[in-house]
Formats: C-alpha cells, sequence, structure tokens
C-alpha cells in the first residue's frame, strides 16, 4: 500500500488486556481515538473484566486462554448484541499478535505463556511493545532475530528499558562501544524490603511483599520486585535489547524510582530519563514512537521530590539478583530454567506454602541440578521450561515436607 494512503489509525493487539499494563495502555489509547483503535483484546480468564473492556472498547476480537472462559464471555457477549468474536487458547493468541490487519501488538501477558504470541507478532514485522520480560529472559536470541527477520519494530515497555531507549543513540551500531556507550544503570526502587535484615526477610508475609512503595502491579511482579528477580529479569533482557555485555549492566537501588534509568558514555557523560513512576509514559512512548502523546501522567516535581538517593544492592540479602546475573553468564538454557523455576517458586509463596527466602534457595537449586545448553528452538525452550517446573516442584516438595 502506498503511504500517502495508508490509514491514520493504527490497530492495536493488547495481550493481556486485563493486567496493569493492559488497562494503562486502554487508558493511554481512550485519550486519543482518533489515532488508534482496538483490534484484540485477550486475558487468561477474568471474564467480568473482559466483558466491560468489550463493551467500551469494541474489539473485532477477543480471547481467553481456556474455553470455558471463552464460553462464558460470549453468552455475556451475545447477551447485549456483540459483535465482537470470542476466540480461546495459544493459536487464537498467535492469530491476533500477527493478523494482516493489526499494526501494533502490546506484549503484556504476564509469564512464558507470553513467549509464543509475542514471537508471532515479531515474525509478522509488527511494532511490539514488550512489557513481557520472559519473551528475552527465555528465548532473548531467537526472538531477537526473528525482530530482524520479520522487520518488526520492537520497543521496551519495561521503564528501565524504556528509559535507556529513550537515552541511547539512535543509530544503532554492533557494540555498545561503537556508540560511545561505556554501561548501562538499571535503576531499582529495592522493594518495600531494602533496609530489612536477614532475619526480617526470613519472616516476610505475602501481605508484606505484596505492597511496593512505588508501583502498582500484578502479584507476580511485585514479589519478583520484592525478592529484586525483577531487576535479574531485566539485566537479561538489557543484554538482548542493547547487546550488552553482563558487565555492561550495573544495578543501582534507588528508592525514589524517579530515575527510570541511565547510560554512561565514555566521555563521562550520563543521561538519565526521569519522571513520576507511572507506566502511562513508557506506554504512551511506545505507541507514539518516534512522536511524543500525551499520557496523563502528571508533571515531575523536583522540588517536591526534593532528593534522589542511591546504593549498591545487597546481594546477600537479596541473592536473586546474583543468581540471575550467574545464569545470563552460563547463557544457554539457564535463563529459561531460572525463569521456570522463578514462577513456581513465587506462585507457591503466594499460596503460603513456603517463606520469602525460600524462593532464591529454589532457584538455585533447580538451576543446580539442571544441565544447560545452547538454545536450538522455541520447542528446546519449552521442554526446557517444563522440565524446569518439575525440578521446582520437586524442591519445593522437599521443602515442605522439611518443615
Amino acid at each position: 500500500m502506498h503511504d500517502s494512503i495508508k490509514p491514520t489509525r493504527q490497530h492495536v493487539t493488547i495481550l493481556g488486556a486485563t493486567g496493569t499494563i493492559g488497562i494503562n495502555t486502554l487508558d493511554v489509547i481512550s485519550q486519543h481515538p482518533e489515532r488508534f483503535s482496538i483490534f484484540a483484546l485477550t486475558a487468561n480468564n477474568n471474564v467480568n473484566s473482559m466483558f466491560s473492556l468489550c463493551q467500551q472498547f469494541k474489539p473485532k476480537f477477543a480471547v481467553m486462554l481456556n474455553e470455558s472462559s471463552a464460553h462464558a464471555l460470549l453468552a455475556q457477549l451475545k447477551a447485549i448484541g456483540s459483535d465482537t468474536e470470542v476466540l480461546h487458547g495459544e493459536a487464537a493468541l498467535c492469530e491476533v499478535s500477527a493478523h494482516v490487519e493489526v499494526n501494533i501488538v502490546m506484549a503484556a501477558i504476564v509469564g512464558a505463556a507470553g513467549l509464543h504470541p509475542a514471537m508471532a507478532a515479531a515474525q509478522a514485522g509488527k511494532r511490539v511493545l514488550l512489557a513481557n520480560k520472559e519473551t528475552l529472559v527465555m528465548a532473548g536470541n531467537l526472538f531477537m532475530q526473528a525482530v530482524e527477520q520479520g522487520g518488526a519494530t520492537l520497543l521496551p515497555i519495561d521503564s528501565e528499558h524504556n528509559a535507556i531507549f529513550q537515552v541511547m543513540p539512535q543509530e544503532k551500531q554492533p557494540t555498545l562501544s561503537a556508540m560511545g556507550v561505556k554501561r548501562v544503570l538499571l535503576t531499582a526502587s529495592g522493594g518495600p524490603f531494602r533496609n530489612a535484615s536477614l532475619d526480617e526477610l526470613k519472616v516476610v508475609t505475602r501481605t508484606q511483599a505484596l505492597n511496593h512503595p512505588n508501583w502498582v502491579m500484578g502479584p507476580k511482579i511485585t514479589i519478583d520486585s520484592a525478592t529484586m528477580m525483577n531487576k535479574g529479569l531485566e539485566v537479561i533482557e538489557a543484554h538482548w535489547l542493547f547487546n550488552a555485555h553482563p558487565s555492561q549492566i550495573e544495578v543501582v537501588v534507588h528508592p525514589q524510582s524517579v530515575i527510570h534509568s541511565m547510560v554512561e558514555y565514555i566521555d563521562g557523560s550520563v543521561l538519565a530519563q526521569l519522571g513520576n513512576p507511572d507506566m502511562r509514559t513508557p506506554i504512551a512512548y511506545g505507541l507514539g514512537y518516534p512522536e511524543r502523546l500525551q499520557s496523563g501522567v502528571s508533571s515531575l516535581d523536583l522540588i517536591l521530590t526534593a532528593r534522589l538517593d542511591f546504593c549498591a544492592p545487597k546481594l546477600t540479602h537479596f541473592p536473586c539478583l546474583r543468581i540471575a546475573y550467574e545464569a545470563l553468564n552460563a547463557g544457554g538454557t539457564a535463563p529459561a530454567i531460572l525463569n521456570a523455576a522463578n514462577e513456581v517458586a513465587v506462585e507457591a509463596f503466594l499460596e503460603d506454602k513456603i517463606g520469602f527466602m525460600d524462593i532464591p534457595n529454589i532457584i538455585e537449586a533447580v538451576l543446580t541440578s539442571s544441565d544447560i545448553k545452547p538454545v536450538a528452538s522455541i520447542k528446546q525452550l519449552v521442554a526446557v521450561d517444563e522440565e524446569a517446573r518439575q525440578q521446582a516442584s520437586i524442591q519445593l516438595n522437599r521443602l515442605c515436607t522439611r518443615s
């Protein structure tokens, strides 16, 4: 199609529409109805929330992960005469991600379940707004190849990686050094326990861990932030997104969450992106790129902020960060194993089956007992993911038996 007759409105698929990122994306889109329309919304099994979103945004397709949820949603939509078509399953997620009518895909499904549809969007050459960490953690090399081969545009939505993207040179080079970059500095809030002692961490409750001081996120990501595994996963992401060696990625604890990340150049300059801790800023950046859009985020009041503090992370207190660096250095299937074991351990903690400090113990035990191999295919990674989950369940059962 000739550029002059391309439609001005962009058609958007949101993977994980009922989650925090999905809701914030819809909020930004609702501020720009002349620029964006919703092609598809997807969710796991939250039928009532999806029904409300379908009423408001009238997508062409709604996709639920399981069949029973899809039938329930379809019944509700039929009752009000909605034209939205309801699908279910992983194949349907991939279909609405790669559909010829779609311009932008917000990849915001939490966990390994988001891998296949994100890959489908990349292979189809879409603008992929990547908010799913696991896609790069599990399959970084394969995903980046798919982006290149499919001619996709990849824009990171994690606030940290989005910040780095904003202050990186726009003309890409094979290495950071070739761009004059010395290192990237990922900021971390430190979560709710950054000042806690080891004894206090051993008795952390689920309620305490879910009380993040700065960000509103889903339960899994909130726990990851509390253990600092979230930052470990972001280190692995940064490696793939910016072709950065692990030694070129440094984590800095910054409690105010005002500086979202920084890039240090070889001349001594350090460029930072600042803003209020609100995910609508990186979402609006991704939707509008290279233009800037109104996001609804209030202006940063530097006078009110008053001070910005920084310190090094305590790896003794937050071993998940150390384990993530070790998995990245090990390479191959190690990050996929790390991710799977973490998902099992976090779920067990949220169900009050294990203690807070048992999370890194389970992950490390699974990694230690696993055979690390070069990454060959998505099929292989799915098998590795399943095996790691089984091993994590075995470690979990041993722990529960001892207690």
